[in-house]
């Protein structure tokens, strides 16, 4: 037994999303589809060239290279008009799409020039002239920009899926992993008195869904947390948080430490109070240090390791940086910016990103980077995913537009 699964041929698909209709109002009365492929290495088609040459309606045929330079020509010799518009369009419906358009002969010439290489799904006809209105694909402001991704592998998705709405190309190479902590101790001893504290202070999602995990394995439910208030740094943060079916007392707007720590104090005298704050090993002091200077009583706990990932051989991350095949580099974290100039080296990190755009997220992600000498052309103004990809696009509009 077996199930036939309907599908959209690419001798449509492709036109679609290269913006042009195959059938139009105006555009013939006839719609033909020719086979491109015939026995391996044959290039020669069976087909009355004569009879097509002679329709008025649009052709379309997906076919390899030689075919199609074949069927050109042979529609050309048989009287098909030089000036009737046409299209190649290769890799359609991928981020590597490409469209070629022009006359007939436009084409037959710039195939006598360059021989052509790859598939592709020749389109002749009126329709081919509604792209200029119709084209909606590759019009996108990020299509055909080739994005490295440097999130662990587990958050990457939610980046790659606003790059791809964008028309990019996202290329996943962590460089950080996410690990549980060398000892779940002071982590299970904090989850077991949390409703103790004052507050708690998630201050990233991994932070947030380690705590939660943890506090949630054995008898434990999301009561334990009664008692306590918190407070979630970011809407990244936050979202993680409410998955949990919790509701956060506070998420300041400013993600800055000097802003979390004033918004805090919006609520109330620190002075005292119990905070609990997990976090990352390798997080930074600051924000402990400022609550701890008006007064709160901070316990840190580590409750997970960020850790360098194995490079990926395959991807060759450092040969694609070398041959400028990367058009932007995103680091969405001070750690991946670490992890980085640690598997390159300092000067050479720099090297490497000299010539494509480094984009961070947020101040403290951007200062990590200028740290070690490398300059971001590009720094969201909010710590989240979206306005890092939206930073992104309007990098590349202005480029867009001065070129």
């Amino acid at each position: 037994p077996f199930e036939v699964v309907p599908c959209v041929p690419p001798a449509i698909a492709a036109p679609a999303y290269a913006g042009i209709p195959v059938t139009y109002p105006g555009a013939g009365d006839t719609l033909t589809f020719v086979r491109g492929y015939e026995d391996e290495g044959r290039e020669e088609l069976k087909v009355d060239w004569g009879a097509l040459a002679k329709l008025e309606g649009t052709l379309v045929s997906f076919a390899g290279p030689k075919q199609l330079t074949s069927m050109i020509n042979s529609l050309l010799a048989h009287g098909r008009p030089g000036d009737e518009p046409a299209a190649i369009i290769r890799n359609g419906t991928l981020l590597t799409q490409h469209t070629r358009t022009g006359t007939l002969q436009e084409l037959s010439d710039a195939f006598r020039e360059l021989a052509p290489s790859g598939a592709g799904v020749l389109v002749v006809g009126k329709v081919v002239g509604l792209r200029d209105h119709l084209r909606w694909f590759d019009e996108r402001p990020l299509f055909g920009r080739r994005v490295l991704v440097t999130r662990s592998r587990e958050q990457a998705g939610e980046m790659v899926d606003l790059l791809e709405a964008q028309g990019a190309e996202p290329i996943e190479a962590p460089l950080i992993n996410i690990v549980p902590p060398e000892d779940y101790g002071p982590l299970d001893e904090a989850c077991a008195r949390a409703g103790a504290f004052d507050w708690i202070v998630f201050t990233s999602a991994n932070g947030a869904t380690a705590f939660m995990d943890r506090l949630l394995q054995g008898p434990r439910d999301v009561r334990a947390l009664a008692g306590a208030r918190l407070c979630a740094v970011g809407p990244g943060t936050a979202s993680r948080l409410t998955r949990f079916g919790i509701k956060l007392d506070l998420v300041p707007e400013d993600h800055s430490a000097d802003g979390v720590v004033t918004a805090l104090k919006a609520t109330g005298s620190l002075k005292g109070k119990r905070v609990l704050f997990p976090k990352a090993d390798i997080a930074r002091d600051t924000l402990p240090e400022e609550l701890r200077a008006v007064g709160a009583q901070v316990s840190e706990v580590v409750a997970y390791r960020t850790v360098t990932a194995e490079s990926d051989e395959h991807l060759d991350i450092y040969r694609q940086l070398l041959d400028r095949r990367i058009d932007a580099v995103t680091f969405s974290s001070a750690s991946a910016v670490r992890a980085f100039v640690g598997i390159y080296g300092a000067d050479q990190a720099v090297d490497l990103l000299n010539h494509t755009i480094v984009a961070t997220i947020g101040p403290v992600t951007a200062d990590a980077a200028i740290r070690y000498g490398i300059t971001p052309q590009i720094t969201s103004a909010t710590s989240t995913i979206p306005a890092l990809v939206d930073a992104l696009v309007a990098h590349f509009k202005t480029l867009a537009v001065s070129q």
